[in-house]
């Protein structure tokens, strides 16, 4: 009898300590990536949280998206959403996604690395039937039939907006640059198609030089200077954002030969709004990260909860910007 009482005894015991150990495996932690680990246990007290898989923290106009989500975060009590930072490696945007889906997240939203490699994170997520609602970067409509959703912006609409505006400065003839984005990219790639239909419809405007400046302010200043260097008539460059639109402004200007030159980007961001003040960016397209960034989390938060979209792709319409309307959207910088 006494031997049958320590058995159970011992087995109380035993289930005890794993009921502890359980507790603190799961309230909380690292995800391996310097973030705390809130999924699960909080979705089940009614809170909703997000994965916010970004590619990177460093970048401009992305920047100011992560902010629209972070403002949303702050502002919503029921809501969680745990950002990382991929830093442009598409292997460690996967791990990051396998973390959200070992921590049990109610949705995903990523802004994926690279759109031709987003079918992992869509079928890892799948997998564990969490929505990923996929923004700003618009991948294939064979891998978009494993998502929730798409917000963001028209690509080949920014290059076509883009480049009318252009063709209308030069009156129709012309020699052109253009600066492409990150190769492989979707908006690098339909951005430029966007640019070479317009072009295609003006017989005198000519395509001289084309070339990656990897969206980057420095590269799109070197890459100028190397155009400079190969004595090339260029009348107009343009490129798919603003960064190495402004770029190409500092390497003209060094060179003293900025004046009668189009300049355009595509971003609408702060920095280039003040070179269309001042004349020096003639054109830039608006791209509205406050508006990508909050419509993204608040379709990601449909998604937690179930809901059913009309139309999965969630459009954030691109708006052309000139010294005529620039004041417009330092406003909605500073909104």
């Amino acid at each position: 009898m006494k031997r049958n009482k320590l058995i159970v005894l011992i087995l109380s015991l035993v289930t005890t300590l794993a009921l502890l150990v359980g507790c603190a495996s799961n309230s909380g932690g690292s995800t391996g990536n310097g973030e705390k680990n809130t999924g699960g246990s909080e979705a089940k007290d009614g809170k909703i949280v997000i994965g916010a898989a970004m590619p990177v923290f460093d970048d401009k106009w992305l920047s100011y998206l992560y902010d629209a989500i972070k403002a949303y975060d702050e502002e919503h009590d029921d809501v969680e959403v745990i950002m990382v930072d991929a830093k442009n490696d598409v292997g460690k945007q996967l791990s990051q996604v396998e973390t959200f889906v070992s921590q049990k997240v109610n949705a995903i939203m990523t802004v994926p690395v690279d759109t031709d490699s987003i079918d992992p994170i869509l079928d890892t997520a799948n997998a564990a039937n969490i929505p990923v609602v996929v923004v700003n970067r618009n991948p294939s409509e064979q891998a978009m039939e494993k998502a929730y959703a798409y917000v963001g912006s028209e690509s080949l609409e920014a290059g076509t907006m883009q480049m009318e505006k252009v063709a209308e400065l030069l009156g129709g003839k012309g020699n052109i640059g253009i600066m492409n984005g990150t190769l492989g990219h979707e908006s690098a790639t339909k951005r430029t198609e966007g640019n070479k239909n317009v072009i295609a419809q003006h017989p005198e405007m000519k395509l001289v030089r084309e070339q990656t400046a990897d969206y980057q302010r420095a590269t799109g200043l070197t890459l100028m200077e190397n155009w400079i260097q190969s004595g090339d008539k260029l009348d107009a460059i343009v490129a798919n954002n603003d960064e190495m639109a402004i770029g190409a402004i500092m390497a003209l200007e060094a060179a003293g030969q900025l004046e009668g030159k189009v300049i355009a980007g595509i971003d609408g961001t702060m920095d280039a709004l003040e070179y269309v003040r001042q004349g020096k960016l003639q054109v830039t397209v608006f791209q509205n990260a406050n508006g990508q960034g909050k419509t993204g989390v608040e379709t990601a938060v449909k998604a937690a909860r179930g809901e059913t979209l009309d139309d999965k792709y969630v459009w954030v319409p691109f708006e052309l910007v000139t010294k005529d309307n620039v004041e417009e959207y330092v406003k909605k910088w500073q909104e």
